[in-house]
């Protein structure tokens, strides 16, 4: 009866998990499907015939290629300063013990928890205030205070998976405290630093709601423009924008992968001694 039981329970975690995986998958593979339709309209799927001309209508198109420059360099900025501001913030929380740390901690996780469209009213509110005004920096605004809390969570808890005592031998070989920091720290703490920037990449690649408050007519990201076709004229240039969007996403995360070093965020989690 228990080993029924137990095969009835895998099977039905095996069909859940197929369940989800479809539901992940597969409305992205009609939109890739999609893009390349060969039809002038929105049709039934699968299309019959196949095309690149709606991948030439986007690239054809100077709005999107506008919103694509400017998700680009906003994502590349925001997750370059959330990476050095989380490093920094996760560094002086694990070596320092203080009256509030907990509740500094959940601070700087804040924006992980509040919704989106509502640090995008209060930044817009509160940026008019003190007189920025240009789009482009309230998008980086924005985009850096939800960055932030992915590279300060990540790299805190790596950290707290080096053993002080790696740090200790490196400064009794002679290594001062900037040595050991950067000779042993940062590296087996670069797991954790990797993690968080592929976080606050996607996050800023992707992001509408919070960039809906900050965009202006002059600077605005590709997901906006995306959302805002599918109001004034939906066509399917959309589906070959959400596909370039996808690839660009992958681009990133691969020249990250070069500069930082992926192999072991997936593979092995944060450090373990």
């Amino acid at each position: 009866m228990k080993s029924m039981l137990d095969g009835a329970g895998s099977l039905l975690a095996g069909l859940l998990i197929l369940i989800a995986f479809a539901f992940l998958i597969v409305p992205l593979l009609v939109a890739i499907t999609m893009s390349f339709d060969a039809r002038t309209f929105l049709g039934p799927f699968p299309p019959k015939e196949f095309s690149l001309h709606w991948y030439e209508d986007f690239f054809s198109s100077q709005y999107y290629l506008k919103g694509l420059a400017i998700s680009i360099t906003v994502s590349l900025l925001a997750t370059g300063l959330a990476v050095l501001v989380g490093v920094s913030m996760a560094v002086m929380v694990d070596r320092t013990s203080f009256p509030g740390k907990k509740l500094l901690v959940n601070l700087f996780l804040a924006p992980l928890i509040v919704p989106a469209v509502v640090i995008g009213f209060a930044l817009l509110l509160f940026l008019s205030r003190i007189g920025v005004h240009d789009g482009f920096w309230r998008l980086l605004a924005g985009h850096l205070i939800v960055a932030i809390p992915y590279t300060f969570r990540t790299t805190l808890v790596s950290l707290s998976g080096i053993p002080r005592a790696y740090v200790e031998v490196a400064q009794s070989l002679g290594a001062n405290e900037r040595q050991a920091f950067w000779d042993v720290t940062l590296p087996l703490a670069r797991t954790g630093i990797a993690a968080g920037a592929v976080f606050a990449l996607a996050f800023s690649m992707d992001d509408a709601s919070l960039s809906m408050f900050l965009s202006d007519p002059n600077a605005y990201t590709l997901p906006v423009a995306m959302l805002s076709m599918m109001r004034a004229n939906f066509d399917l240039t959309i589906a070959a924008a959400a596909v370039v969007l996808i690839l660009i996403t992958i681009a990133l995360i691969v020249l990250l992968d070069r500069l930082i070093g992926l192999e072991r965020v997936i593979g092995q989690g944060i450090y373990r001694g």
